[in-house]
């Protein structure tokens, strides 16, 4: 069920010219293990201003915005929460701007479910997400992912943490991904 929500994102996303990425739980079952998880999770590389085509894809994928007060939500948030109300399944659409974010969208590996192309992020830009987003669930989400995927490069995460630190009052990314490293 989760798969046919995903192509179908996919396809209406592409339709409406929204680049995202599908970060969180699903691109960790991608990239790492199996585990549980009940939402889906989409960065929009849009910021707000976007919403009407973002609620155009919420409504031609038949699902339901959960806040009433829609605007003010996404706009104090920067997320719009809407549920598939036959599968029970939450999708986060999540509005994002920045370089950072710019630049994983481009990094999107494109994979094929169910025949749709989708774009999911990078195992790099999934573990630079899980570290910022730092709860246990989260650390072992980048153990997997690092253990899966040897291949992964380590200096553009360094790169990005690094930058993170600098730029914001969130300190010890960088120093919670060398911990990982020394000890996974």
């Amino acid at each position: 069920m989760f798969e046919k929500i995903l192509s179908q994102i996919g396809v209406s996303l592409n339709k409406h010219n929204l680049p995202y990425m599908v970060v969180g739980g699903q691109a960790v079952l991608f990239y790492g293990e199996p585990r549980l998880t009940r939402d889906i999770d989409i960065t929009l590389g849009v910021d707000v201003d976007h919403l009407r085509d973002v609620l155009a894809v919420v409504q031609e994928l038949n699902l339901k915005p959960l806040p009433k007060e829609i605007e003010s939500f996404v706009r104090q948030t920067m997320v719009l929460p809407a549920l598939d109300e036959h599968t029970g399944i939450r999708v986060d659409f999540i509005f994002s701007y920045t370089p950072y974010e710019t630049e994983a969208i481009k990094r999107a590996k494109k994979v094929k479910i169910i025949g749709q192309e989708v774009n999911l992020a990078s195992p790099e830009d999934l573990i630079i997400h899980k570290i910022f987003a730092g709860r246990p669930r989260d650390i072992e989400d980048v153990r997997t992912v690092l253990l899966k995927n040897p291949d992964v490069d380590i200096q553009y995460i360094r790169q990005w943490l690094k930058e993170f630190d600098e730029s914001s009052e969130e300190k010890g990314l960088l120093k919670a991904f060398e911990g990982i490293m020394k000890d996974p």
